[in-house]
């Protein structure tokens, strides 16, 4: 009989415990809120993640559709302005931050892009002849002569809160072909895209007799 009690006690407990609805408040809110606030911080982090990639693609889409556009030297200082450019349109420091730009020409009798010129801000190398090999697969054919702006731009991303997520580098890339003139003029490696490139009296192909910033019919 001894031993009956005790296991009786105890299945009788266990049913009042399972009956049993109440409860307090702020011990099952200690219990929930960690688990609420490092769901809150995760979603946050991943979507701020996601949010800069985008931000990021766009930006590097701005500068080159502005590059294709482009008619005039590219220099030195329109590089830095372009990096600056990059820097406020993603709203990230100058650490970390870094721009690529290559113009490269497409060789028909080759069947593959040949490079022309690359500068580079904020850290990262620029490209050369050695490279072009890694391109060559992310690159379309297209007509001999034909030229691409290949943009490249970095930014190193630290997560906010740590929730499996670890600070990596955020990259993006395009290609386009210039818009307004056969090739991009390029200080120190061309003198003329044969639209004129802002003079008029340089020699050049175009049907309007390198007149394409004038106002003068063709």
């Amino acid at each position: 009989m001894s031993l009956v009690k005790p296991t009786r006690l105890l299945s009788s407990t266990i049913a009042r415990f399972r009956r049993d609805q109440e409860g307090y408040v702020t011990l099952e809110a200690i219990i929930v809120m960690p688990v609420l606030l490092w769901l809150f911080a995760a979603c946050w982090v991943y979507f701020d993640a996601f949010r800069q990639q985008s931000v990021n693609q766009k930006a590097n889409f701005v500068i080159s559709d502005m590059l294709s556009r482009e008619t005039n030297e590219i220099d030195d200082t329109y590089v830095d302005s372009a990096y600056e450019l990059l820097r406020l349109l993603t709203q990230a420091e100058a650490t970390g931050t870094a721009l690529r730009l290559t113009l490269v020409e497409y060789n028909a009798k080759k069947a593959d892009w040949e490079f022309l010129w690359s500068d580079t801000r904020g850290g990262q190398t620029a490209l050369n002849n050695g490279d072009m090999g890694g391109y060559q697969n992310r690159l379309p054919s297209a007509m001999d002569g034909d030229q691409l702006i290949i943009v490249e731009n970095w930014d190193d991303h630290n997560p906010v809160f740590k929730v499996g997520l670890n600070p990596f580098t955020i990259t993006a890339y395009s290609f386009t072909r210039p818009r307004y003139a056969p090739q991009m003029v390029i200080a120190g490696l061309n003198g003329n895209n044969g639209w004129g490139n802002g003079d008029q009296d340089a020699p050049g192909g175009s049907l309007c007799n390198n007149n394409a910033e004038n106002a003068t019919s063709c």
